[in-house]
Order: structure tokens, then sequence, then C-alpha cells
């Protein structure tokens, strides 16, 4: 093999190899010499500036970092930057709020308007000097000479704010508050700012100075429900922002800062307190004197008397958000922003709603210890006909139906109950009413006693505690954490019904210990009277242009229902809660010759006070609590929301066609309220109003639980039971039984009123 290769061949590479090993070590040689020569050139050149002792140390090394610190200021704010100017990433960003609706309601007769009518916009020149001077010298005073962002005035605002203890002083410009209208919402975080502040400097190299106050003055929210000076100008002085007067517009500039706490048509006196610190601004700004302001002070502005009107505002935020979703669904191609939409509310229904909310809270929410309400009331297609966000709109514009979540309590066990129906249980199926723990947490029963055996029927009718929870481990089957496999079995069919809320996974879920909104609770019961088909609760009907064209339909384009559960269980279901309201802890909700079925809520410490039910043709929710969580004075869900539930419902049931429930059949007419009762004849089953609450306290309660109890161990230890009686496992004491005087009976008969963390 050696002879293959000849020798010279061997000679030639042997030489190649060491030259190029030899170019190599040459070349690498050269180059550190060079680079050596080259930086000790550079460091002879760097000495001519070199700095030492005093000077370095005062100059060359606090620029140096200040330097470093700098560059690595940059990259943070690059950071920070660019969560904020992906709020910009849509091309049509300068429309996004531009939209502006006219609302009809179900019967096409206009109930009010939302958005900003650019059709009729008015341009700045032709705003009042005094408008634009107020709102400049109370906002920002500063604003057509800062980059977008007043440094000076947040300076100011911060030490002004530091000396009050509190915030007295507000630090953002007008540009900033403009970039919050227009792409941010109003939550109080760093976050938000940081985005703000972003979004201020970049709409300040889009658009102008004029362009910016001129968005400002046309997207700011006003009160009442309207959005720029000129809608405010209307809805207020019934005129035109082009005609106001000094004292007019500086009571305008004052909404800015709080439009709630400030609308005249609510607060006249603090509307005139704010106009007059305008005043004030305008003469400490140098735009106007003291002798000019004058006759503003001495004649201030009186707003247009707007008690007696009664549009549904609530309802109105909630479609106009509504509409806002739809049109993002529309082609980006279709640029109309002026729409006519019909809704489903029929004011008829959302009149009675507001009147029944009203006239509950004025006559009973004192001596409840309630200050708010909620309630929806929904076709079983979903459409709403009426919502009531709130006792006051001009007081809270929060829309306590959609955006408060609050703990159902047992209003949430008929999805419990629909979930056992589905594997395998009966509405007939016996379960142990007895002590039951999981983990550390043991749910009891009002009273602290059982009932021993009973039905699915019998548990829900009396709103038994243990029952469900019971029910979620033996849904769980043969795991390892039955209780656990059996509430995630509880969650999915409640998000087939509709539930959209987070559902958080804890023991006390079967008994309601998780939060729902007003509007997905009633909107999903519709499922048992549609024959478990589930819908989606919506407000639009019908979008056209302003030109009448038609853009969309909900029986066209909506979404369509989805089959959640089999029609036997709905129908089974049906019956079992018709017993709640016929002869359960929701009897003051029966309505005369009209087939209902529903459930009741308390939960714990009387926070929420729920009922939920539903006819052959409607389905409403009826929520009663306070806004800071504090507990009402045991106010139940047979209470107030069940008589608020019934009123309503009776309205809504006028001149229609009263439809069978599936499971139930038609209603019976209730046995008179008043006259005497034969011994034979059914109970009367309640006074037209609920009446105040009850005054025995849970102690005296728990006495004559522990009474009954002697009473019938004494009964059964002297053989006074005969063997063709037998003797029936205790009953829970009852809100209606105990608890309540007779003539509170009604309310809540059988509501339990105690466990931890969930009451009923």
């Amino acid at each position: 093999m050696r002879q293959i290769v000849p020798s010279q061949w061997k000679k030639k590479l042997r030489h190649f190899m060491l030259d190029l090993d030899a170019r190599i070590d040459s070349t690498l040689f050269s180059s550190g010499k060079g680079a050596r020569e080259l930086f000790e050139r550079f460091s002879t050149f760097m000495d001519r500036f070199y700095v030492g002792r005093w000077k370095r140390w005062v100059f060359i090394e606090p620029l140096s970092e200040a330097a470093t610190i700098g560059l690595g200021g940059l990259l943070l704010m690059l950071a920070l930057a660019v969560p904020a100017f992906r709020e910009t990433a849509d091309d049509d960003w300068l429309k996004k709020s531009d939209l502006a609706v006219t609302f009809l309601d179900r019967y096409g007769n206009p109930i009010g308007s939302r958005g900003i009518k650019h059709n009729d916009s008015i341009p700045l020149e032709d705003f009042p000097d005094n408008l634009i001077k107020a709102t400049l010298a109370t906002e920002d005073r500063r604003f057509y000479d800062h980059f977008g962002i007043d440094i000076a005035g947040t300076a100011r605002a911060l030490v002004t704010n530091a000396q009050a203890g509190g915030v007295r002083q507000g630090g953002s410009s007008i540009t900033q508050q403009l970039a919050k209208n227009l792409f941010l919402n109003n939550e109080r975080t760093i976050e938000r700012k940081v985005k703000e502040a972003f979004l201020a400097v970049w709409l300040e190299t889009r658009l102008t100075k004029n362009e910016i106050l001129k968005l400002y003055l046309d997207r700011a929210y006003m009160g009442g429900g309207t959005f720029g000076v000129d809608g405010a100008a209307h809805f207020y002085f019934n005129k035109s922002a082009r005609d106001v007067n000094l004292a007019e517009a500086a009571m305008l500039a004052g909404l800015f800062k709080a439009p709630t706490k400030y609308a005249p048509h609510i607060n006249l006196p603090a509307a005139r307190a704010r106009a007059n610190v305008v005043l004030d601004n305008l003469v400490d700004a140098g735009f106007m004197t003291e002798g000019q302001v004058f006759g503003a002070r001495r004649n201030p502005a009186n707003a247009v008397d707007r008690r007696d009107e009664n549009s549904p505002n609530y309802y109105l935020d909630w479609a106009f958000d509504e509409m806002r979703k739809l049109v993002d669904t529309f082609p980006k191609s279709y640029v109309e922003r002026v729409f006519v939409v019909r809704t489903a509310i029929d004011m008829n229904v959302q009149r009675a709603a507001e009147e029944a909310v009203e006239t509950q809270l004025r006559q009973f929410g004192r001596d409840y210890h309630a200050t708010q309400a909620a309630t929806v009331v929904a076709d079983l297609d979903g459409g709403v006909r009426a919502m009531v966000g709130g006792r006051d709109y001009g007081a809270s514009q929060f829309n306590r139906a959609v955006d408060a979540m609050r703990q159902p309590g047992s209003s949430f066990k008929p999805y419990v109950y629909a979930t056992a129906l589905l594997n395998g249980f009966k509405p007939t199926s016996i379960v142990v009413d007895g002590p039951v723990c999981i983990g550390n947490w043991c749910p009891q029963n009002y009273g602290h006693s059982y009932s021993g055996s009973v039905t699915l029927t019998q548990a829900i009718t009396r709103s038994i505690n243990v029952v469900p929870v019971k029910l979620s481990i033996a849904l769980g089957g043969k795991v390892q954490n039955p209780a656990k496999a059996g509430r995630a079995k509880i969650v999915e069919v409640a998000r087939r019904f509709g539930i959209k809320a987070p559902l958080l996974d804890t023991p006390s879920l079967p008994i309601g210990s998780a939060e729902v909104s007003v509007v997905e609770h009633a909107v999903a019961y519709a499922t048992f009277a549609n024959k478990g088909k589930s819908v989606t609760p919506h407000a639009v009907l019908e979008v056209r242009t302003g030109a009448g064209d038609l853009v969309w339909r909900f029986d066209r384009d909506g979404k369509k229902p989805l089959q959640a559960i089999p029609a036997s269980v709905a129908s089974d279901m049906a019956g079992m809660m018709s017993h709640v309201v016929s002869e359960g802890t929701a009897r003051r909700a029966a309505l005369d010759g009209i087939p209902t079925a529903g459930k009741t809520g308390t939960t714990n410490a009387y926070r929420d006070a729920w009922f939920v039910g539903y006819t052959g043709n409607f389905t409403c929710a009826v929520w009663y609590g306070n806004d800071d969580y504090s507990p009402t004075n045991r106010m139940t869900g047979g209470s107030l929301p069940a008589q608020t539930w019934h009123d309503i419902m009776v309205v809504a049931h006028q001149g229609v066609e009263v439809k069978e429930i599936p499971g139930v059949g038609m209603g019976t007419k209730l046995p008179p309220a008043a006259g005497p009762v034969a011994a034979n004849a059914a109970p009367k089953i309640l006074e037209t109003k609920p009446g105040p609450p009850p005054i025995l306290t849970k102690r005296g309660a728990d006495i004559l639980v522990r009474v009954e109890k002697l009473l019938d161990d004494a009964a059964k230890t002297a053989g006074n039971t005969s063997s063709s009686d037998p003797v029936k496992p205790a009953k829970p004491v009852s809100s209606g039984a105990l608890a309540f005087p007779d003539s509170f009976a009604a309310a809540a008969p059988g509501e339990p009123a105690a466990p931890s963390p969930r009451k009923n």
C-alpha cells in the first residue's frame, strides 16, 4: 500500500504543509504586531485628552455615567413604548370612536342616541372664544407650548397634591386626555399612564394643536350620556355650543374633570361651584379680568330640568358597546359611521322594571340596608327587553347588570342539577341531606339541621345546600379527586348555557360562590324554556345606515341557538324549578295564570339577594345588594327580588299570548289573597307587598331550632306518632317558618341561611 503513492509526492506535500504553516504563523504575528502598534498610537492620541484630578471626578465621570444611564433609559423607554404604539396599529385609529348611532325601540320609536355626529360637528373657529379659554385655563394652560406632556404642569400638580395631602390638581395635558379617550380606558394604573404619555407624544407628531383641541372638545364625555361640548350644550342648556354665554361655558368646562359629580341636571349647586372655580382659573391664567367674569359670577347658568325624562341610559350604553363591537366585524372597506339601530327594548317593560326597582328600594331599602339593584328582562331568543343597571344613572353610570360580577348563591344550583340529570340522575333520585366535608370545608343548611333522604325536586324546592355539594362529588365518579372532577363538569355545562364569567373552581362553587353578571345569568335561564337551546344576550335587532339601507339583522346574521342540553333534561328542570315558585322559596314570584319557574339566591352574610326565573315568554333576573359588598339586613332572594320580578313580569305579559313551559304546562289561577280559608283549601300565597325585614336574630332562630329538635325527640320517646303516620325527617328551619314573622313567611319559606362561605 505504501508503494501506491510515489515518494516524491509525499515530499512535495510535506513541503507544502510546512509552507502553509509558516504563512499562517507569519500572518498572525504580523496582525498582532500591527494591532498592538495601532492601540499604542490610539492610546498616545487619547492621552492628549486625559483629564485628571478634580476635573475627572467633576466632569468626566458624571458625563460617562449619564451617558450609560441615558442609554439604558432609552432602551427602557423603547420597551415601554411598544405596547403603547400597538394601540395605534389600526389604520382607522382616528375613527375608532366615531360612531354616531340613533337607537330605536323594538317598534321603531326613537329612544336615544350615542356617539359623535360628525356631520353636525362645529368647526373649532365657530366655538365661542370664552369656551375655548375656559377649557384651556382649567385643563391645560400651556397647551400650545408643550410637546404633548406638560412637564411644568405635572410638577406643579405633584407639589399641589403633596401639600394638600390628596388629589387636588390633575397633571394630564389635553393631549394625554385625548389619547386616553381614543385608545385607553379609565383604569388607574401605572401602565395606563405610561401608555398615555407615549401616545400623547405620538398624537402631537400626527396632528396639529388645533386638531387635537377640536377632537378633545368632540370626544370628551360630558355626563348625562352625552359626548362633546356641543352635545352637552344641547342636553344641559337646549342650545348649540355656538350660543353659550360665559356662565354656561364655565359650567361646561368644569365638566371635563368629573362629569358625573358636576352634572348640573343632577347637582346644580356643585356644578355652579365648579363653574366658579373655572372663572377663577380664567382670571389666574390672565385670559380674562375679574371685571369680565363678574357678570357670570352674579348670574350663574341654569340647566334644563331633565328629571322627568326617562331615557334608558344603561341600556343605551350597553347597546352602543355592542354596536361598536359589531362594526368591527364589518369589512374594512365599509366606511359608513352613522347608523340607525333598532333594538329589542320594550319601553313599557323598561319603565315597569325601573319603577319596580325604585319602588322597592324607596319603600324597603332602608329597612333592608340595601342601596342598589339591577335587573334584566329578555326574550327567549336572547333579545334584552329591559335593563336596569342601577338605581340612578345620573348618580352612577356603572352598569351593575353588565359590568358587576356578584355571587349568585343558590340561583347557581340549577346548573348543578342540570349536570346531574345529564349524568343519570332523575328528579325523583334520592340524596341524603346529611353532613359532608370537602377538605376542611363543611357546608351547612339553614339552622344547622338536615332533612335526611330527599329527592332532587325537594332539595331544589327547599334550597338545601348539602345536596348540590354531594352531587358534585357523585358527578366526579371514581377518580382521585371526585369533587374537583364533578365541579369541572358543572362548569362545562354552565359554559354551554352561556355563562362566560371565570367561575373559579372552589369547593363551594356548587352553591354559588363563583361570580356572574346579571345579564348572562338571566339569559342562561332561557335555555330551560327553549327546550335546551342556549341563546346569546343581545340588544341590536337591526342596523341601517343613515340613508335607510339595511346593513345587518340579528335573525339573519346573528349567532344561532345551540343545543346545550337535551330537551328532556330542560323539561325535567322546568318541572323541578316550578316547585320553587309554587311551594318553595320564591312564592312571591308566582304569576296568576302564567307558568313560572326559577330559583332564589342569597349569599353569605346576606350580601347579595337574587331571583332568576322564566315563563314560556320571557326570562328575568333581579339582584339586590350594595356596591361596597356590605351585608344587607337579612334580605333573601324570596323577598324584594322575587317581588320585583313578579311586578315586572306582570307588565311584561300584558297583551302577550301566554305560552306554556315545556315540562310545566300552562299556569293556574292563584287562590285569593284575602278572606276566610277553608281547612282543606290551598294555603294563601302571599300579600302583594314583601313587608319589612325579619326582626328575629340568628341566635333566636338557633334557639328555636333546638326547641324544635327537643320537641321532636320528646314526641318520638313518648310514642305519640302512630305507625300510619311515620315521622318525617326534620326540615331545615326556614326563613318563613321560624326566622320570619307569619306576615313575611312567603318571602323565603325554605331559604337556607348560613353555610360558609355561601348562604344560599
